[in-house]
């Protein structure tokens, strides 16, 4: 199971670490994401802070905007899942390991220390790709040229 240790600033946002959560994994940061206290159950927390909240949707939950992480992760060995992208459902274990004050010119958000090569986020399209069912495309559309396209009943 692949892991990254991120180095964040203090004053850095919920949403400010899932940025640099998923761009430690090179994802793209296009999908809603939450965090949720009940690492097995995401659907059933107790605490929890989502983006769309942020967006202005009502909900459970405060935004990830407004919230610190320092006062979310208020002791080490805090655990909350990150949840990304509802659809595909990219789980993220996120955990407090450690504070300490910053290096003067430490550039942060940064990636401290990563195990394992990360997932692709979409898949290996090229892979995916068979030749033989786009070839079997090109005979159904040879065959159902001059019917209705308006007609979905099915065929036999």
């Amino acid at each position: 199971m692949p892991w990254r240790t991120v180095a964040l600033p203090a004053g850095a946002s919920l949403y400010d670490a899932a940025q640099a959560i998923v761009a430690s994994f090179d994802f793209d940061f296009d999908h809603a994401f939450g965090f949720y206290d009940n690492l097995k159950l995401w659907g059933k927390p107790r605490e929890g802070y989502e983006l769309f909240a942020d967006m202005g949707e009502k909900g459970e939950f405060p935004g990830t905007k407004k919230a610190p992480i320092g006062q979310v992760f208020d002791r080490r060995g805090k655990r909350m899942l990150m949840l990304f992208d509802y659809g595909d459902q990219w789980p993220f274990v996120v955990e407090l390991v450690e504070t300490r004050p910053g290096e003067s010119g430490e550039k942060l958000p940064r990636m401290m220390q990563s195990e394992g090569e990360a997932p692709l986020q979409y898949g290996d399209e090229e892979d995916d790709w068979d030749e033989d069912s786009e070839e079997s495309w090109e005979d159904e559309e040879d065959e159902d040229e001059g019917e209705n396209p308006d007609d979905t009943r099915p065929r036999r």
